[in-house]
Order: structure tokens, then sequence, then C-alpha cells
């Protein structure tokens, strides 16, 4: 992954809309590591394989990003996202990494579904 270039993101993006793709979204604050501090407060979610087709995709903030998919009845967004790629099976993969270089959300949209 690299950082992310928003307008080649929003080029992603756009090219993707009205299309039918299948989503992964994922956050976590630290769910793994609450049994080293009992005291901690855990937050996460997690959807993989929910296909969905947005209208309008777009990408905003100086980093880290926002990206948010409009959908017939709401929205979907992920904010928080510093790095991106596209894969070898052309699927948009972003994510956010906190200081310390581990994973505090994903968004990642794909043609097909995801393997599990």
């Amino acid at each position: 992954m690299k950082p992310i270039d928003k307008d080649l993101v929003q080029q992603q993006l756009n090219q993707r809309s009205n299309r039918p793709q299948y989503i992964h979204v994922e956050t976590t604050n630290g769910a793994y590591a609450s049994h080293k501090n009992e005291s901690f407060f855990s937050a996460g979610a997690f959807l993989r394989n929910v296909e969905l087709q947005y209208t309008i995709g777009k990408i905003t903030g100086s980093g880290p990003y926002r990206v948010g998919l409009k959908l017939d009845g709401g929205w979907v967004y992920a904010e928080g996202l510093t790095d991106w790629t596209v894969d070898e099976e052309d699927r948009l993969l972003l994510a956010g990494h906190d200081h310390d270089g581990k994973l505090a959300v994903a968004l990642q949209l794909s043609a097909t579904p995801f393997r599990n």
C-alpha cells in the first residue's frame, strides 16, 4: 500500500459507481488488545461481502481521509483512511493505519466477492 493520492482514489471510486460492488468494511480501536487491560473499552465493526451499488463515491479531507458511498437509501462511509492500492484482482483497498502502523479502519471494494 502507498499513501493516499486523493485524485487517483477519486478516479477509482468514479469508475466503480453505478456498478454492483462487494464491500468490506472493518474498524477496530484495539479489540485484540483488550485482554491486556480489562478496563480498556473496545469497539469495532465488520462487514464482508455485502453487495451494493453506489451512485456517488467521494473522498474528502486532507489526510487522514474520509470516503463516502451514496446508496439509494443512505450512505456508507469510513474515515481515518491513510493508504491505498488496487490489487492484481482490480480490488480497491483503502486502509487507515495508526501512528504505530496498526490497522484502524479498512474499506475495500470488489466486483467479485472477497474470499473468506
